[in-house]
């Protein structure tokens, strides 16, 4: 298993252009709580746990683990982040039929638009998933250490990271180079 530095810094190889993360911090958290509201849907009472164990449970165990096992304090804030959007999606999945629907699908569509644009407009690369899986996963945890990152946590990893791939950029855009001839 690759360790949290090789991750980070294989996914950041894909995202150097501040504008492109940026749309990252609206476009993940939207698709995260999407998968959430959407696989709250069947829920299964099991007497032996205090809550409805549905897919969403599953799938959000499964991934707190795994960055539990990269990195335990990142993913003790994960936990805190996967809470907040569980809670989120049992509520959505809760309402009606419509409601759940509409907020799940929506959320998840805006979101990946926003990760396109990111990509297609700024970056001129395609997503990090394209290429490793891996990177379904990795995403949210991305953006975590990024904001992290932006308040001066750990400078080493940060350095670590940017020393394999290089530090973020605006990249300019097509037309702008086209027009100054590079």
């Amino acid at each position: 298993m690759r360790t949290l530095t090789q991750q980070l810094t294989q996914y950041a190889a894909y995202h150097r252009d501040r504008r492109n993360i940026a749309t990252h911090f609206v476009g993940i958290p939207m698709i995260v709580v999407a998968l959430a509201v959407l696989l709250s849907r069947p829920a299964w009472t099991i007497a032996a746990l205090p809550w409805p164990l549905s897919p969403a449970w599953v799938l959000f165990v499964g991934a707190t683990l795994y960055y539990l096992v990269l990195d335990v304090p990142l993913g003790l804030m994960m936990v805190v982040f996967s809470a907040v959007c569980l809670a989120c999606g049992q509520w959505l999945a809760a309402q009606s039929t419509i409601t759940w629907l509409a907020s799940g699908i929506g959320l998840f569509v805006v979101g990946w638009v926003f990760q396109f644009v990111g990509h297609m407009a700024y970056e001129h690369r395609k997503p990090a998933f394209v290429d490793d899986l891996v990177g379904f996963l990795i995403g949210p945890l991305f953006v975590l250490v990024e904001m992290l990152f932006g308040f001066g946590w750990r400078p080493a990893l940060r350095e670590a990271i940017e020393a394999e791939v290089g530090a973020t950029r605006i990249t300019p855009d097509r037309a702008t180079a086209a027009h100054h001839g590079r």
